[in-house]
C-alpha cells in the first residue's frame, strides 16, 4: 500500500467529498467529463468507472483494498482511462449505469464498478470486488487483467456487444402494456398496495420484510395517506379495518426505530438501516434525506394521534440537523459517515466507534445508581450487547448500541425511582454520555456539500413541523433553507437551479430531483409562511422542470435533461425506494400548482405521468407507493382552505385594536386547520393583490366577496366550488374534523 502523501490526482481540483477521498489514490483519477471522454477517445483506451458516494462503507474497503495498492493502480493507469464520480452529485450517470448491471447482473450496488468502450457503452459490471482472488471468484486485479487483454484482442466484439446491451436497456424501458382505453383505477391500485404492505408486515418489530430493514419512508407515508382518505365511514372509500390496520402498521414500525439502535439516543438522528430484523444494530451513516423524510412521517404521526413520543422524536430529529448538518448561512450537508477513529491517534476507523459504548465507559461518566437506571433501560451489558453474527466485521466486540430494552416506567419501578425522577437522570445521562463523546472522540466524516433536491425534502419537513409546533426556530431552518438555495443555487436570469454547493457552487446544473423536490418545498413553505414570493418561485421552476425534462410524447419526467448528452440515454426514475422518484413529487406538484393557479395543462401533464407508469401501476404497484400517493391526490382532488381578512391601509377606518382581535383570531383559524394530517389539503391566504388573486378567477371572487367584510373567514374549496363561508373557530373545528 502507498502512502496517502505519495500521490496527487486530478481529483484535487474537485469539491466533491467523495471524490476528495481519492485525491491520493495513485489511481490516475478523471472526475466525469470531456477530459477524460477525449483522452479514451484519442487513446481508444476502455473506460473504467467506480462509482459510489462518501458515507459508502465498501465503497472505503476497496479504495483501500486496490485503489490505494500501487500494483493495482498501475494495472488500472496502464489500460484504462479511470473515471470516480460521486452518485449523489452525478445522479444520471448512476441511474443509467445501475440499469445496466442490474439488467446484467440481477443486482447492484455500491460501490458500482463498471468497465465502458470509449464511446461509454458498458460492457462489464459488478459492485465491491476484492482485490485478490478468492474462494474460486476472481479478484480486481484479476479483472482488470482479463478485460485489459480482452480489449486488445478482441474490441470490435465488445464494442458490438455492448451495442447490443444498450439496446437491450431502450427495449427494457420501453416496454409498455398493450394499449388500453381502460383508465387507470388508483383506487384498485391502492387496495392492491395496502394487501402487499400487509402481507410482509413485521407484526413483532415493524417494518417490512426480512434484514437488512430500512425504515423507507416512502412505504409509510403512502399508508398514512390511504389510513385519512379510508376511515371516515362517510367517504366512499371507507375500509374501517384495513384504515385501522394502515396506521398501526406506521405507528408499530415509528415505535420500534424509535426504540432500537438505528435511532441515535445520545446524539439524535437516525442512522441509515438495520442489519437485523429488531433495529438494534444500525449501518452507522446518517442521512439528511433519511433525517427529512422520517421528520415528515413523526410529524404526521402526532398530528394523528396527538402522541408526544411521534413529536418528541419529531423535534429530536430536528435538533440532530440543526446541531450536525446546518451550515452557518442555512441549508443543509448531506451526511455524517458510518465510520470513524475510536481515539485520537488511532490508525484505522471503524463502524459506530463514535456511537457505541462499553460497559466500562458509561460506569466511569455516571454515579452508580444513574448508570443502574441507564443500563438498565437500554440493555447495556458486560461484553457488549451486539451478537457475533451480528459483527461478522469484528467491529463492535464488547460494544453496546444502546437500544431501549424496558422503558422508562420498567426501569424505574425495578430500581425504586419515581417515573418522573428517572426521566430527568435519563436525559441527564445522555447529556453526559453526549458531551463525553463530542469531546473525546474523533467525529465521523461528513458530507459537507449541500445537495438542493434533498434540501427541498428537509425544506418540506421543516415547513410541515412548524406548522404543528408552532417553534419559530423550525420556521426560521426552513426560511433560512429556501434564501441559501435562491443566493447560492440558483441562477435568476436562466431560471435554472444548480446542483450541489461546497466552498461554492458546483457547475452541475439541477436534475429532475432537484426541482420536483425543491418546488414541493417552496409550496410547503407558502403554506407555513403565506409568503406569496415562495408561491410564484414554485411556479417559475415548475415551468422550467416541464421544459427540460418532460416527455411530451409519453408522460413523465426524464431524470436528465435533453442537453446532457454524457450518459448513451435518458431514462425515468421508476421506483420510489430511499427516496421518492422525482415523477411522484412532479405528480403532486403539478396537481396542488394546477389547482391553485387554475392550470388544465398542469393536470394534463399530471394524468400522463400517472400514466407512463401503467405497468408498473398494475403490476408492481408496492414498488412506487410515493407515485400512488400522488396518484390518489389527483383522484380525490386538492381540498383548498382559504383563509381571507380586510386589509390595513391607510384609509382603513376600524380602530387598530380591532385589527389586532382580528390577527389573534386568523391566528387561531390557522392553528385549528393545522393540527390535523388532510392528505389533500391545502392552505392559501388571500389578498386583493396577492399572486392567488391574480391568477385564480375563484379566488378573486372570493376577495371580490369579502371586500367589504369586516372579519376574518375560511372558505373550503373542492372541484373548484367553494362551501359558504365560516366565520367561528367552532364552525371551522366540525368542518376540519368531518
Amino acid at each position: 500500500m502507498t502512502s496517502l502523501s505519495n500521490h496527487k490526482n486530478r481529483l484535487w481540483k474537485e469539491k466533491s467529498p467523495y471524490l476528495l477521498q481519492h485525491a491520493n489514490n495513485p489511481v490516475d483519477w478523471y472526475p466525469w467529463g470531456e477530459e477524460a471522454f477525449e483522452k479514451a477517445k484519442q487513446e481508444q483506451k476502455p473506460i473504467f468507472i467506480s462509482i459510489g458516494y462518501s458515507t459508502c462503507h465498501w465503497c472505503h474497503v476497496m479504495e483501500h483494498e486496490s485503489f490505494e495498492s500501487e500494483e493495482t493502480a498501475k494495472l488500472m493507469n496502464d489500460s484504462f482511462v479511470n473515471i470516480k464520480v460521486d452518485r449523489e452529485e452525478n445522479p444520471g450517470v448512476d441511474k443509467f449505469y445501475m440499469t445496466y448491471l442490474q439488467m446484467t447482473t440481477g443486482s447492484g450496488g455500491w460501490p458500482m464498478s463498471v468497465f465502458l468502450t470509449p464511446e461509454r457503452y458498458p460492457f462489464f459490471g459488478g459492485t465491491y470486488f476484492p482485490p485478490k482472488d478468492r474462494l474460486g471468484k476472481p479478484g480486481f486485479q484479476t479483472i482488470v487483467s482479463r478485460l485489459a487483454q480482452l480489449w486488445k484482442s478482441q474490441a470490435d466484439k465488445i464494442r458490438s456487444d455492448s451495442k447490443s446491451s444498450l439496446k437491450d436497456i431502450k427495449d427494457y424501458i420501453e416496454t409498455e402494456l398493450p394499449s388500453s382505453s381502460k383508465e387507470l383505477d388508483p383506487w384498485k391500485i391502492a387496495e392492491a398496495t395496502y394487501d402487499y404492505f400487509e402481507k410482509v408486515f413485521d407484526s413483532t418489530y415493524g417494518g417490512f420484510g426480512e434484514a437488512p430493514k430500512f425504515p423507507t419512508p416512502v412505504q409509510l407515508l403512502f399508508l398514512l395517506d390511504y389510513h385519512m382518505y379510508t376511515k371516515n365511514e362517510s367517504s366512499e372509500h371507507y375500509r374501517n379495518n384495513k384504515a385501522q390496520n394502515a396506521l398501526e402498521m406506521v405507528l408499530k414500525t415509528l415505535k420500534n426505530i424509535g426504540i432500537g439502535g438505528i435511532h441515535d439516543h445520545v446524539g439524535g438522528g437516525f442512522h441509515r438501516y438495520s442489519t437485523d430484523r429488531m433495529w438494534h444494530v444500525p449501518h452507522f451513516e446518517k442521512m439528511l434525506y433519511d433525517q427529512a423524510q422520517l421528520l415528515s412521517v413523526y410529524t404526521k404521526a402526532f398530528q394523528i394521534t396527538n402522541d408526544s413520543i411521534y413529536s418528541d422524536i419529531a423535534k429530536d430529529i430536528i435538533l440532530y440537523v440543526s446541531q450536525n448538518l446546518l451550515h452557518e448561512e442555512g441549508g443543509f450537508y448531506s451526511a455524517e459517515d458510518a465510520d470513524s477513529y475510536p481515539k485520537n491517534g488511532d490508525s484505522k476507523k471503524l463502524e459506530g466507534a463514535f456511537c457505541t459504548w462499553e460497559l466500562d465507559e458509561i460506569d466511569g461518566l455516571l454515579e452508580p445508581k444513574i448508570s443502574e437506571l441507564f443500563k438498565r433501560h437500554f440493555g447495556v451489558k458486560e461484553g457488549g450487547n451486539v451478537t457475533d453474527e451480528q459483527d461478522p466485521q469484528k467491529e463492535l466486540e464488547n460494544k453496546n448500541i444502546l437500544m431501549e430494552q424496558e422503558t422508562i416506567d420498567q426501569s424505574a419501578s425495578a430500581l425504586s425511582i419515581p417515573v418522573e425522577s428517572a426521566k430527568t437522570l435519563i436525559a441527564d445521562a445522555k447529556d453526559t454520555l453526549r458531551n463525553y463523546r463530542l469531546s473525546v472522540r474523533p467525529r465521523p466524516d461528513k458530507d459537507d456539500k449541500i445537495l438542493t433536491c434533498w434540501n427541498g425534502l428537509i425544506l418540506s419537513a421543516l415547513s410541515q413541523a412548524y406548522l404543528v409546533f408552532h417553534d419559530k426556530s423550525i420556521l426560521k431552518l426552513a426560511t433560512d433553507t429556501a434564501y441559501f438555495i435562491k443566493k447560492e443555487l440558483y441562477i435568476e436570469e436562466k431560471n435554472i437551479l444548480l446542483r450541489s454547493y461546497r466552498e461554492g457552487p458546483s457547475t452541475i446544473e439541477g436534475f429532475s430531483d432537484d426541482y420536483s423536490f425543491f418546488i414541493q418545498g417552496l409550496l410547503d413553505l407558502y403554506e407555513a409562511t403565506f409568503d406569496d414570493q415562495w408561491l410564484q418561485w414554485s411556479y417559475a421552476l415548475q415551468e422550467k422542470q416541464n421544459e427540460l425534462f418532460y416527455d411530451n410524447e409519453k408522460g413523465g419526467y426524464f431524470n436528465i435533461s435533453e442537453k446532457d448528452t454524457s450518459v448513451p440515454m435518458r431514462l425515468k426514475e421508476d421506483q420510489d425506494g430511499s427516496e421518492p422518484t422525482a415523477n411522484s413529487v412532479s405528480l403532486r406538484n403539478l396537481i396542488r400548482l394546477g389547482t391553485v393557479f387554475e392550470i388544465p395543462g398542469y393536470f394534463e401533464k399530471a394524468k400522463q405521468t400517472a400514466e407512463s407508469f401503467r405497468l408498473i401501476l398494475t403490476q408492481f404497484p408496492y414498488a412506487i407507493p410515493a407515485v400512488l400517493s400522488s396518484f390518489l391526490l389527483f383522484s380525490e382532488g386538492l381540498k383548498e382552505i382559504i383563509i381571507v381578512g380586510p386589509t390595513v391601509g391607510d384609509d382603513t377606518p376600524s380602530s387598530s385594536s380591532h385589527f389586532s382581535s382580528l390577527s389573534e383570531k386568523k391566528q387561531r383559524f390557522e392553528a385549528i386547520i393545522a393540527r390535523p394530517f388532510i392528505p389533500n389539503k391545502f392552505v392559501a391566504s388571500l389578498t386583493p393583490d396577492g399572486i392567488l388573486a391574480k391568477k385564480n378567477p375563484l379566488f378573486e371572487e372570493i376577495v371580490t366577496r369579502h371586500k367589504n367584510s369586516d372579519d376574518v373567514a375560511v372558505y373550503v374549496c373542492e372541484n373548484f366550488t367553494c362551501r359558504q363561508p365560516i366565520f367561528t373557530e367552532e364552525e371551522l373545528e366540525k368542518t376540519m374534523y368531518i
